[in-house]
């Protein structure tokens, strides 16, 4: 009998790096994500609320900026500020390696 070995994914950390400087570190993880967003909703009187995820494609987390307009009518939101960033790799080069 012929057995298939699955190889293992390689774990790694997913690195987002913002227009503000922001820096997103994701991992380890051998998730298959490609890109992170993040919406920064402005609520009024100088106050804002974050949200942000990982996505597999850029089409997808594109996809977050529809949503995220529907949110702000739906919110009473002033307004909201949308970007998405390709995520960078960076291999996990042991099991004592941390940031």
């Amino acid at each position: 009998m012929i057995y298939q070995q699955r190889m293992a994914k390689k774990k790694r950390y997913l690195t987002a790096t913002m227009s503000d400087g922001y820096v997103k570190t994701i991992g380890p993880t051998a998730a298959p994500f490609s890109h992170f967003w993040r919406i920064v909703a402005h609520l009024g009187g100088g106050r804002t609320e974050v949200f942000w995820g990982h996505t597999g494609s850029f089409k997808e987390a594109i996809g977050k900026k529809t949503a995220s307009a529907e949110a702000a009518k739906q919110r009473g939101w002033e307004r909201f500020d949308f970007e998405v960033v390709e995520l960078s790799e960076t291999p996990v080069t042991g099991h004592h390696d941390r940031r």
